[in-house]
């Protein structure tokens, strides 16, 4: 059973107090575990009519403790995840079944389990051409999601992580600043973190996704949070921070009290 955590710290970061709400916790399970259940409430909310849910979902240590958490309340509440269609916002050029595929995460602590229907799934597919499924991830997202004014879809959520760099998604430093314009809604990266060779969702879809909730957790990322809620931050997830109207993130990172 997941236990309910312990009241967090909640703060509004005086510079950006109208664009981030961080919550504080004191260890990763309280993160993940808050997160899950916020996240189902959400969803058990919202009514039988309402359509399609896009989510995109992430990689790393935390998204595994995220799924496990998910998995365990899911099952608790009966919740069958209904019109939920699952996406990634990055994925590694790697078959599903490696160990350092994102899809593989959710496919053994969340879908199998839970018997998630292959037809709510569409992951990345790490294996083939990566411009190839780059394009094909896209096609497929289009399909469910709805479109933006500039024609971006919509997904109705996207999880992210942070890097001890501020990368996000796979999302680096390194890359040329006007990538943050660019239009492409997945797009081939090649990584500073093996294995290189990625896929990643684009600023400017992240920016127009319903909601983003970052699920920041990790020994040496302190530098790397604390920059990206700087104004004008240039950490990849500073710059996502900047381009939306509201950002939540979750973490055990321990911050500076303003």
């Amino acid at each position: 059973m997941v236990k309910s955590a312990k009241p967090a710290t909640v703060q509004l970061m005086d510079k950006n107090k109208d664009k981030v709400k961080v919550t504080s916790f004191a260890n990763p399970v309280e993160l993940a575990n808050t997160a899950a259940q916020d996240w189902l409430a959400q969803l058990a909310a919202r009514p039988p009519d309402a359509g399609n849910y896009c989510v995109a979902l992430s990689g790393g240590r935390i998204a595994k403790a995220f799924s496990s958490a998910v998995a365990t309340l899911a099952r608790a509440q009966k919740y069958t995840f209904p019109s939920v269609h699952f996406f990634w916002g990055d994925e590694r050029c790697v078959p599903p079944t490696d160990p350092e595929s994102n899809f593989a995460i959710a496919q053994q602590l969340i879908f199998g389990p839970l018997g998630i229907p292959d037809k709510q799934i569409h992951r990345i597919r790490g294996e083939d051409d990566p411009e190839r499924a780059a394009a094909a991830a896209e096609a497929e997202l289009r399909r469910y999601a709805s479109k933006s004014s500039n024609s971006q879809p919509v997904l109705d959520m996207v999880f992210l992580g942070l890097g001890e760099d501020g990368h996000t998604a796979s999302l680096f430093p390194s890359e040329r600043l006007e990538m943050i314009k660019d239009q492409a809604v997945y797009r081939t990266v090649v990584g500073t973190k093996p294995p290189p060779h990625r896929i990643t969702l684009g600023y400017q879809t992240i920016a127009a996704a319903e909601q983003v909730w970052v699920l920041a957790s990790g020994e040496g990322k302190e530098n790397a949070l604390r920059e990206s809620l700087e104004p004008n931050a240039q950490t990849p997830l500073g710059r996502v921070l900047n381009l939306r109207s509201y950002t939540k993130i979750y973490t055990d990172i321990q911050l500076p009290k303003s």
